[in-house]
């Protein structure tokens, strides 16, 4: 596999190159990923110059299930406004998953609430694989790797890189996976006015292919962020919100190895579960052959997230 081509791209590292492409998330130099903040918290994280000590202890959080990220301050705010806004959206993620019917915001699939609830489930421990930002350079060997195991996933893509590239929009679909919007300009959705929110989805999906039998089509908020009016705003325009149960934390790595030890514990991989992945990033295809394998042998059947929602 060829090495991936540099492009200068504006960033907010002060126009450092940027491998693969604008949501690729290490530099040349190897410094920590500017990458969206998990599902726990969407404060922007303080620095992208954060130490290898940090970034150690921050990957033993994230396989710990522990992990917050940093809320620095906002340019013109103190310290304390991050941290109240960032509690903030903690509260209203927690409020949406009490109260807010599955149909418009999925954090696992049926099984796994049916497990929860008491019931084990029948023979299947369906599992689905979601990968971010592309579609990219390396979406086809993706693609190969997880043709040669048999599975399907499901692509959440960024509008504006498939409009660029509608030929790998085709590849996805030609493999049988499934293929949702991730917005169209990979902006946090609570930063966006309802109209603009609207525009980001509609331009979105009407680059991808209509799945059949679908009810409503999906979205994966960029960065995990969500707000209750972003959330409502994505109800109203038909879509479900689509979060995770299980992040695989390739985010907040380079290596392989570690991407792969956050899918030892077969307790975050109860059937139903919905886990969190990436494209673009050269780690995490590397470390996608022992993924599968080790789902494989766990007895998991590699689903979509439309399949575990029950579309």
């Amino acid at each position: 596999m060829s090495a991936p081509r540099e492009f200068n791209a504006p960033t907010d590292r002060g126009g450092s190159i940027v491998r693969i492409w604008p949501f690729a998330l290490a530099d040349r130099r190897g410094k920590e990923r500017n990458r969206p903040d998990d599902l726990l918290s969407t404060g922007k994280r303080e620095s992208t110059r954060t130490s290898q000590e940090q970034l150690t202890r921050n990957r033993e959080d994230v396989r710990r299930g522990t992990y917050r990220a940093h809320t620095g301050s906002v340019k013109g705010t103190s310290n304390t406004s991050g941290i109240l806004r960032a509690a903030g959206r903690r509260g209203a993620r927690r409020l949406a998953r009490a109260v807010m019917p599955k149909s418009l915001v999925a954090w696992q699939g049926r099984v796994a609430r049916a497990t929860a609830g008491g019931r084990e489930p029948q023979g299947r421990r369906p599992l689905a694989l979601t990968f971010d930002d592309g579609p990219s350079e390396l979406t086809r060997a993706y693609l190969e790797v997880l043709e040669s195991f048999g599975a399907r996933a499901t692509f959440f893509v960024v509008g504006e890189l498939c409009a660029a590239h509608p030929e790998l929009v085709s590849a996805i679909a030609a493999g049988g996976h499934e293929l949702s919007a991730h917005g169209y300009t990979h902006r946090r959705f609570p930063s966006l006015s309802r109209s603009e929110l609207r525009k980001e989805l509609t331009g979105t999906v009407t680059l991808l292919p209509r799945s059949s039998g679908r009810r409503r089509p999906l979205v994966r908020p960029p960065h995990g962020a969500i707000s209750l009016s972003s959330i409502l705003t994505c109800a109203k325009a038909g879509f479900t919100t689509v979060l995770w149960s299980h992040d695989s934390g390739d985010w907040c790595t380079t290596s392989e190895d570690d991407v792969c030890a956050a899918f030892d514990d077969e307790r975050a991989l109860e059937p139903g579960a919905i886990v969190l992945l990436h494209e673009g990033q050269p780690w995490t295809l590397r470390a996608l052959p022992r993924v599968l394998g080790k789902l494989r042998e766990a007895g998991h059947d590699l689903v979509t997230v439309g399949e575990l929602l029950g579309d």
